[in-house]
């Protein structure tokens, strides 16, 4: 890997030392700092190919083979291609996408069993990455491939390095992979350089629709199609393939130039004309590096090693990949209500949203660094609960509710927002009405059981436990709205909601436990055991989520002592033989599983103990060896940006126990100095005063030049531009605050 990165440098250099346009130095460019090859291997799930910040194409290499290891179209230690998608997820676990293909072949082609099919090989050797490109080179027909973007238009440029009178772009609208299956498709050839057409699909996102437009910097010598009958449908519809024949020279060029859109063929078209006019890949490309240059820049840091820039940049880069735009560039997207809407001026529609994990800490670094797109991500979610009967997302994608995951994070995601001042709603009862109207549904998921009851019982559904810690935290979201507009009546109703997590609290075993529809607790309680009570974790890796009442948590559990000394224990318990740790049990420090995201803000609780060295210790040691700059640098599913945004606050020195609260705990950051620029001009600053391997503690704080005697900062005092200094010491068990 090392070898690979200083090969993709010495390339870059040189290309950007002979090239006329090409005018600053990459070592400049923060574009070339980031490698989305990081998570292609292990359990991050993510896709390696072009995208820029949030935008509507994610167009990426496919392996062509199904399975959990490549369900974002890519695993690193596979070695065949079968086509280029313009939509993939990053880091969700779930299959999906893979939509709009293309495949540059020479005669004879490499074939094989469906679903791999027509394919090619490739070899690290000849791939690179950055952000907002990549390419690779297809054997053995000796094609290189490479990929930049827009947001709303993929660009391919295929560079045949032998001649052939046998050339083929495929176009392959029915390939499909894991989840994802095809339901109808069109190809229309408008002419020999120009197709249009739509791929309908079912899978994770439900009667999705994707319409295209691609144009051509060469017009095809011939275009055949073939249509294939789908199976299981009840009219006939078709997957449709389209194969564009060439003969080429040795080293020729071909640009492909496709604009998607939710809406329909048009604003597809429109798309196109407003993005892409001409067929210049390299100016494509350096847009695409500036678009993500500006952006990185927002984070700079000081006091890294290289290693440790990628691993940061890359994070951030995986931060902007989702959501992803949803709108055309006339401000039209298809709702919920599978109605054609329109946007205000200047406004944009967003998709997926991986709630369940990006309320913990993507959404509120977006909150700091991208206010303005994560103001439109509200409304969208706004707009979306609308749409859909009253109901606001819980995981959304394509005009779609998945109903993956659980609880209705979208609550605290939209008050945190508005809270913070980054978002104001234009109407407040139609907020609040949409609030209750999500949390109060008596056939969803227990809620019924749950507003009854005071908990979800276990006898009757499954993930009870979760469900209901779960639901008290959104529930406090929603009263903290209540306070806000100063409806006594929302705020009390909910604030009584959001302490039902203390009827799952069992005081024998010192566990939240499964209770039955009697109140009895249910027999046979393991905290250790992955049951069908508690969502891909443990009653272990739930007993700290309280994250909203995190001094009502310490209360029950024995006061600061015995939270400190639970604490230790979470940390320092292995996990019994005759436990199997599923798929997401990964990083694994005792029974904390960073690779999976309930657990995400327990580190920072021993701040709340008087304990902050040890805070230090666990985010440096998951910082250190959970995250690297390697393929398989990631020790859990990316999970739509949640993983990478936990490191981004983490290894500058803040995050968020509960968001809702805009208050961030302080720990010992990696970085000798962090700057993050703000969209209001200002810059805000966390300094260190001697950090090193062994000064890695917290001595005294200041803000401004003044003392600073909490162990959280706030929302606020970030925004105002302070200025944080942080005095180090390598003595371990000092508490700087009161």
């Amino acid at each position: 890997m090392q070898k690979r990165h200083l090969l993709a440098g010495l390339i870059s250099l040189a290309l950007v030392a002979t090239s006329c346009t090409e005018k600053a130095s990459t070592s400049l460019e923060l574009a070339y700092e980031v490698d989305p090859m990081i998570g292609t291997d292990w359990v991050g799930n993510t896709y390696p190919g072009a995208a820029v910040p949030f935008g509507m194409i994610q167009l990426s290499p496919d392996n062509g083979l199904p399975g959990w290891d490549r369900i974002s179209g890519y695993y690193y230690p596979d070695s065949t291609i079968a086509g280029f998608s313009h939509t993939h997820l990053s880091g969700t676990g779930a299959g999906d996408m893979y939509d709009i293909s293309f495949m540059p072949t020479i005669a004879p082609v490499l074939t094989a069993e469906p679903p791999l099919g027509v394919h090619a090989k490739f070899s690290h050797d000849h791939e690179e990455a950055h952000a907002g490109y990549y390419s690779v080179l297809l054997e053995p027909y000796n094609i290189r491939a490479e990929l930049t973007s827009t947001p709303r238009v993929g660009v391919q440029r295929y560079t045949f390095n032998q001649a052939s009178d046998s050339a083929c772009i495929t176009l392959d609208l029915h390939k499909a992979m894991n989840w994802d299956r095809c339901t109808d498709s069109r190809i229309d050839v408008l002419a020999l350089d120009e197709l249009q057409g739509y791929r309908y699909s079912d899978g994770w996102a439900r009667d999705q629709r994707l319409f295209f437009y691609t144009k051509l910097s060469r017009p095809a010598d011939s275009i055949s199609l073939e249509q294939i009958r789908i199976k299981d449908e009840a009219k006939e519809k078709y997957g449709y393939i389209a194969k564009l024949h060439y003969r080429v020279r040795a080293g020729e060029k071909i640009v492909i130039t496709t604009a998607l859109s939710g809406v329909d063929g048009e604003g597809a078209k429109r798309n196109h004309h407003a993005e892409a006019k001409d067929f210049d890949f390299d100016r494509y490309h350096r847009e695409a590096r500036s678009v993500w240059n500006t952006r990185l820049g927002r984070i700079t840091i000081s006091g890294a090693t290289p290693q440790q820039r990628r691993t940061l940049y890359t994070s951030i880069y995986h931060a902007h990949l989702c959501p992803t735009l949803y709108s055309d560039v006339d401000g039209r997207y298809l709702g919920a209500d599978r109605q054609i809407h329109e946007l205000p001026e200047g406004h944009r529609h967003y998709s997926t949203f991986s709630l369940w994990d990006t309320y913990r800490a993507a959404h509120p670094l977006y909150n700091i660094i991208a206010p303005e797109d994560n103001r439109d991500m509200v409304q969208s979610m706004i707009d979306f609960g609308r749409q859909n009967q009253g109901h606001l997302p819980v995981w959304n994608m394509f005009a779609s509710e998945t109903d993956m995951m659980i609880g209705y994070h979208s609550v605290p995601v939209i008050v945190e927002a508005i809270l913070k001042g980054v978002y104001t709603p234009t109407d407040a009862k139609l907020l609040t009405s949409l609030l209750r109207s999500t949390a109060e549904r008596w056939d969803y998921r227990g809620l019924g059981d749950y507003q009854a009851l005071g908990y979800v019982p276990a006898d009757k559904h499954e993930e009870s436990l979760s469900k209901t810690l779960e639901y008290t935290y959104d529930d406090a979201a929603i009263a903290a709205w209540g306070k806000h507009i100063g409806d006594s009546t929302l705020y009390n109703d909910y604030k009584r909601r959001a302490g039902y997590y203390a009827n799952l609290w069992d005081q024998r075993t010192g566990f939240f436990r499964p209770r039955l529809s009697d109140g009895t607790f249910k027999e046979g309680f393991d905290p250790f055991e992955y049951s069908k009570d508690v969502t891909e974790s443990n009653a272990y890796q739930y007993l700290m989520s309280v994250q909203h009442d995190v001094d009502g948590l310490i209360e029950r559990i024995g006061g600061a002592e015995g939270l400190a000394k639970r604490l230790d224990e979470f940390f320092g318990s292995d996990t019994p033989k005759h436990i199997e740790l599923p798929i997401f049990s990964t990083g694994m420090i005792g029974q904390y599983a960073h690779g999976n995201e309930p657990g995400h803000h327990v580190i920072f609780l021993y701040n709340k103990v008087k304990q902050p060295w040890r805070t230090a210790e666990l985010t440096r040691q998951v910082c250190q060896n959970l995250y690297t700059d390697k393929p398989n640098g990631l020790c859990g599913n990316e999970d739509c940006g949640q993983m990478s945004a936990w490191y981004v606050f983490a290894s500058m020195g803040f995050y968020p126990i509960d968001p809702v609260q805009g208050q961030y705990e302080l720990t010992a950051p990696l970085w000798s100095e962090s700057r993050i620029k703000l969209p209001n001009g200002k810059v805000f600053t966390i300094t260190t005063k001697g950090l090193s391997e062994q000064k890695r503690y917290i001595k005294s704080v200041s803000i401004n030049g003044q003392p600073h005697k909490k162990s959280y900062i706030t929302y606020k005092q970030i925004m105002s531009g302070a200025s944080i200094n942080l005095e180090m010491t390598e003595e371990r068990g000092i508490c700087w605050y009161d």
